[in-house]
């Protein structure tokens, strides 16, 4: 990472300004924004500005657990998969300072059909592959694929031909056949996962990881 970016994350960090931090190496205000604008500094300062650089946003007992995101799930829009060639892989990676066990992925919210319980921008991360029976998660939240390959988010209800996807505030889908069912483990809320990102933006670890836009 460029010192120029360490410095700017530096001066993105609460209670922080440039007269701060060149009090804090024994440099002038000017000298600080130059290093900000891209000059080099010496040896010494340099070696102080990375030692506090990793001080404020790296840590050695790094627990985070990358979660891939396989693309967008439908709370009043429509997700045609023939549209969406997701990689095995996920398109990006978010990365989590929670425990997470194995076997998660992770879409992202589109559509309002489930407001105020989830919000456009939202991300639920939820099991790969199915735990339990269709039967058990009705009445509940849950990731649906449904059989032509379409993804939602919605309560699951039985109906008198398959199952019936409900919204909170939007007509319900009826005689739906369900091929798999994703069990939401966590959710994050789109402005949320907005602080995320520009926190992993300041500390320079963006670089195609977490790249996610909010909407929030």
């Amino acid at each position: 990472m460029e010192i120029a970016d360490q410095v700017k994350a530096l001066l993105g960090e609460p209670h922080w300004n440039q007269q701060k931090l060149a009090e804090r190496l024994g440099v002038s205000q000017s000298t600080v924004f130059r290093w900000k604008s891209g000059a080099q500094p010496e040896g010494h300062h340099r070696d102080a500005i990375r030692e506090l650089y990793a001080e404020r946003f790296e840590s050695p007992d790094d627990d985070g657990t990358d979660i891939p995101l396989m693309g967008f799930i439908g709370a009043g829009a429509v997700i045609e998969p023939e549209f969406e060639q997701t990689p095995p892989e996920g398109l990006e990676q978010i990365r989590l300072m929670i425990p997470i066990p194995d076997d998660m992925m992770a879409f992202q919210v589109r559509g309002v059909s489930m407001l105020p319980r989830y919000d456009e921008g939202d991300v639920i991360i939820v099991w790969r592959e199915q735990k339990r029976g269709t039967d058990s998660f009705l009445g509940e939240e849950a990731a649906v694929r449904t059989l032509d390959g379409r993804r939602y988010l919605k309560t699951i209800r039985r109906s008198e031909r398959g199952y019936t996807l409900e919204s909170w505030n939007d007509h319900p889908i009826e005689n739906q056949e369900i091929a798999w069912v994703g069990e939401i483990y966590v959710t994050i809320r789109a402005k949320q996962l907005g602080r995320m990102v520009r926190q992993i933006q300041r500390q320079g670890g963006l670089q195609g990881q977490f790249a996610l836009r909010s909407t929030g």
